[in-house]
């Protein structure tokens, strides 16, 4: 299984790492990973395994959101199946 996790908001430092350390925390293996800067501005796509995550799904995106909001980010996390189901033609 796999997740999509996107983050957007201001640029800081730290950003990449913090959001592979709660990965890391919760077995979710990163995959593949794109990140731009426009202007002060952080884009940043991560496709994740989330096979062996050590909590459930839901927990994972209420995690990655909370570090989102206490960084003033927007952090969602998508299921594969979402992902494949919404651009499905």
């Amino acid at each position: 299984m796999k997740a999509v996790i996107t983050v957007t908001g201001k640029d800081t430092v730290g950003i990449i790492a913090q959001v592979a350390t709660v990965c890391a925390e919760h077995h979710a293996n990163i995959l593949d990973i794109t990140q731009s800067v426009l202007s002060e501005y952080f884009a940043m796509i991560m496709l994740t395994d989330i096979t062996s995550l050590n909590i459930g799904f839901s927990d994972f995106a209420d995690v990655l959101a909370k570090l989102g909001e206490g960084k003033g980010l927007v952090i969602h996390v998508m299921h594969e199946d979402i992902f494949n189901t919404m651009h499905h033609i």
